[in-house]
């Protein structure tokens, strides 16, 4: 591997109440972001539907898919024809019954290269995620390219630090995170503003403190779950967008609104990484022999 400098893109889009019909549009992103010189692509969490887990339904257990699959098929069949990486967000059907959160890395060659299943599941109103997710076993993982080398999680998993610093540690330059994030509609006016702030400083902090670019694509819009004409109950989530590319200093080089689907591009300047280390020289100095207590739920 030789590593070079390269060009990543994020995909913020909505979601229809047609699975089918957010895969192609999901396919059209793709297509444009590769236009654009993109050359590992990733589309925001679970972006084939509406954001089901806004209520517990056995039924929706059915959107899941295996890995590979027909998602990962029609993504790869098209990785291949545009000579890019892809990283899909998709629910993956294990087992009869087991189900997880994963995101799938489509290869230039078309192929699955890797998967990682989601770590941190949450269970909050509206986000009820543990009702349908296994917590991921695969730990926090790095995947390589001709050119270098990337980390992905997902979403909740862009609140804890371990699983950046786990990743970045096995030599990714990039962290993406494919999120679903949104405001309920009776804490927005209160509590947005300050929410919106809290998610994006997180994850720059991340780009901060390992020396590495941050990529967060999310989709957009209000939506209530609705899939397949299967109207959910509740108020809904407003998707904020915002997705967004940090560099390795937390410096935001691409970023987009609230209320539109786009797609950001911007390069991975392995010198601009080597520079901001050696003068943020965080990875000299960590006390690597004085960080086992890390492992530990609480100290008291």
């Amino acid at each position: 591997m030789i590593e070079r400098n390269f060009y990543i893109g994020v995909v913020q889009m909505s979601c229809t109440p047609e699975p089918e019909q957010n895969l192609e549009r999901a396919v059209e992103q793709v297509r444009a972001a590769a236009g654009k010189g993109a050359e590992i692509i990733c589309l925001p969490e679970l972006f084939q539907t509406q954001y089901f887990c806004q209520r517990e339904d056995v039924a929706l257990f059915d959107l899941a898919e295996p890995i590979p699959g027909p998602a990962t098929k029609r993504l790869g069949d098209l990785a291949r024809e545009l000579k890019v990486t892809i990283i899909a967000s998709l629910f993956e059907r294990r087992a009869p019954g087991l189900y997880h959160n994963t995101a799938a890395i489509l290869d230039t060659g078309g192929k699955v290269a890797g998967i990682y299943r989601k770590m941190h599941i949450p269970d909050d109103p509206l986000y009820y995620e543990k009702f349908y997710f296994t917590p991921g076993d695969l730990g926090f993982k790095s995947f390589e390219t001709d050119f270098g080398k990337f980390g992905t999680l997902v979403c909740w998993d862009q609140w804890y630090p371990e699983g950046a610093r786990l990743t970045a540690i096995q030599g990714a330059n990039v962290l993406f995170y494919p999120t679903a994030i949104g405001w309920h509609p009776d804490e927005k006016a209160q509590y947005g503003e300050a929410q919106h702030d809290a998610w994006r400083t997180i994850q720059r902090a991340h780009a901060i403190a390992n020396g590495v670019y941050v990529a967060v694509p999310n989709r957009v819009g209000f939506e209530t779950g609705n899939i397949r004409g299967n109207q959910a109950p509740g108020k809904g989530l407003e998707f904020w967008g915002g997705s967004f590319i940090s560099d390795p200093f937390g410096q935001v080089i691409a970023e987009a609104s609230h209320d539109k689907e786009e797609v950001l591009v911007a390069e991975v300047d392995i010198r601009r990484m080597e520079d901001v280390r050696r003068n943020w020289p965080f990875w000299r100095d960590r006390r690597v022999d004085a960080y086992a207590p890390i492992t530990q739920r609480f100290m008291i």
